[in-house]
């Protein structure tokens, strides 16, 4: 009998629990609901659509080798497949896993005859627990726990061949595209799988330099894989095998402790369901932020979404951003920062920013880095610890990344900012102290 495929962010043929399983019950019918109706939900961000409609349209391709094709509908997930189902008499829904914290209550709703597959991390989220069976709060001993089960299983390869079921017809979805997405192709984006394996083979040979130059903006010393292990073109294992293979597990634990991290963000997601909303720490709910709805906060805000602070690495990263989609996680940690600690702004105006504007909007990647700067997770770094943006700049050479996205900045060193770095310091510590109820650490900017 017919086998429904419900991709959702797992577009991909190799390594796909939920494919192959389709693929060993009977003809498989390939469907992507978009949706945005389902309760709970979030809408998807400008940026990402864009990457989506091309990502979707390299899957269909891929597909097509194959002799099927990707039929994509609209509307709530669970009465869309159920009403799908129905009509082509499947015996079964497969899909993968996924973390987003509405998809527990649509695939309820879908009742037994959902089935769902592991794939999204390299361990199953909830998998990694302490030894009284409980979730880990804290990064360092989950990593250490999460090592200790061992590595994640290896990747499969995708099906040679698979016997598809006739696509019933449906109408075409428009395109997605923000007004300003011109520069995400001609910054070498390639959405898809193919893309994301060409990416991930391109950054093997600069593997045994990450640990010592991932922090510089200036050069290529990251993987800019994360669009590509957020709409799952690629598995969190294939990579992290990957990787291994290349250069021998100790060596690529710097990297492949960023895959760690990726897990422990999914981890803290099933406990923290609203960490795009409500910080973890409660105390920061009472923290005096700038009204944005008011001046100086109002522009505040735009100068720093344009990349107008100032502050030559803020702007070149926040111009980085809206011209391609994506930033350097190092300037991310600084950009946010200045947000939060030099302008006072809540972090949630930021993380709403980074939704609508980055490619790789992931929610847990997204919220649990905001709340990592803010210092108001339950993971994060002290608020006190406060980037300073020429200091940041000049110890990990960002000179040539500043004159390729600000080329109007001659140097590191601030021109008419917005505010000083000093005077905003003290400010976001008075801030923290009347928060905290005790002294703030006095401590010199990063």
């Amino acid at each position: 009998m017919i086998q429904l495929l419900w991709f959702r962010n797992d577009l991909r043929l190799a390594d796909q629990a939920a494919l192959r399983a389709a693929a060993a019950a009977g003809p498989v019918l390939p469907v992507f609901v978009w949706d945005e109706e389902s309760p709970g939900i979030r809408p998807m961000g400008s940026a990402s659509r864009w990457w989506l409609a091309r990502s979707l349209a390299a899957l269909d391709a891929a597909l097509g080798r194959l002799g099927g094709r990707l039929l994509v509908l609209k509307g709530a997930s669970a009465a869309v497949l159920s009403r799908l189902a129905g009509e082509v008499g499947a015996a079964a829904i497969h899909a993968t896993r996924q973390g987003e914290p509405w998809w527990p209550g649509v695939e309820a709703e879908l009742g037994p005859q959902l089935r769902l597959h592991p794939g999204s991390t390299l361990h199953p989220p909830g998998a990694v627990l302490t030894g009284a069976g409980a979730a880990y709060r804290l990064f360092t001993p989950f990593a250490r726990a999460h090592e200790a089960m061992g590595p994640p299983a290896p990747p499969q390869a995708a099906p040679s061949r698979i016997a598809f079921a006739p696509l019933p017809e449906a109408p075409p979805l428009p395109g997605f595209a923000p007004f300003w997405a011109a520069g995400f192709a001609r910054a070498g984006w390639q959405p898809g799988e193919s893309g994301a394996h060409d990416r991930l083979k391109a950054f093997l040979p600069r593997l045994s330099a990450y640990e010592t130059r991932r922090n510089f903006p200036s050069e290529p010393g990251t993987s800019s894989l994360s669009p590509h292990l957020h709409f799952g073109e690629i598995s969190a294992a294939t990579v992290w095998h990957a990787a291994v293979g290349h250069v021998g597990e100790e060596a690529a634990r710097p990297f492949t402790r960023q895959l760690v991290w990726r897990d422990f963000a999914h981890d803290l997601i099933r406990q923290h369901p609203d960490s795009a909303e409500r910080p973890h720490r409660p105390a920061f709910e009472a923290m005096a932020w700038t009204d944005t709805a008011r001046e100086p906060g109002r522009s505040w805000l735009r100068q720093w979404q344009q990349g107008r602070t100032g502050y030559p690495l803020v702007d070149a990263g926040m111009r980085q951003l809206w011209e391609t989609g994506w930033m350097h996680n190092r300037v991310r940690m600084v950009t946010a920062s200045f947000l939060v600690k030099h302008l006072g702004i809540d972090w949630r105006e930021g993380e709403r920013w980074f939704w609508d504007t980055l490619l790789d909007a992931d929610l847990m990647n997204n919220a649990m880095g905001w709340q990592w700067v803010t210092g108001c997770g339950v993971d994060g770094q002290p608020f006190y610890r406060i980037f300073a943006p020429v200091t940041q700049s000049e110890r990990f050479e960002a000179l040539a990344y500043i004159r390729r996205f600000a080329p109007e900045y001659e140097g590191h060193a601030p021109v008419n900012p917005i505010v000083d770095h000093a005077t905003a310091r003290a400010a976001a510590l008075a801030r923290f102290r009347a928060i905290s109820g005790e002294r703030a650490m006095d401590k010199a900017g990063a």
